[in-house]
């Protein structure tokens, strides 16, 4: 997410760990073009499955951990709340069907980029454009 802009990447998981972070960050610097000539920063949090020995950060990707209990300075926290719409008080026949509701809501978001910045821009954040 580039707060600035709005623009967003989104990946659906099926698990939270080092290896599953490891290959989300490998998919997301490919698609930004990271590496050698152009570097990126990615604002964390400190969960597990974000740092350690286990995560390979690609080359390019420079990884900046927020503060511990500070969930307020990450602009993808306020995402939550805009991605879980579709989700709210509704029963899924299985997980295919959860996926599918997820999946479809990020598409939407992903084409809102005025709504994403609105929610994620904060007034210290760098405008990098």
């Amino acid at each position: 997410m580039r707060p600035a802009t709005g623009a967003t990447y989104w990946l659906l998981l099926p698990t939270v760990s080092a290896a599953a972070f490891t290959l989300a960050l490998r998919h997301f610097a490919d698609a930004v073009g990271a590496g050698a000539g152009k570097r990126i920063a990615l604002v964390l949090d400190g969960a597990g499955w974000h740092r350690g020995a286990a995560v390979a950060v690609p080359a390019g990707s420079v990884p900046i951990t927020l503060p511990p209990y500070s969930p307020e300075l990450q602009p993808a926290a306020r995402l939550w709340a805009l991605s879980d719409t579709p989700l709210v008080n509704r029963h899924f026949a299985d997980l295919d069907a959860l996926e599918t509701a997820q999946a479809d809501r990020c598409r939407q978001l992903r084409a809102q980029p005025g709504t994403i910045r609105a929610h994620t821009r904060f007034h210290w954040w760098p405008d990098t454009g």
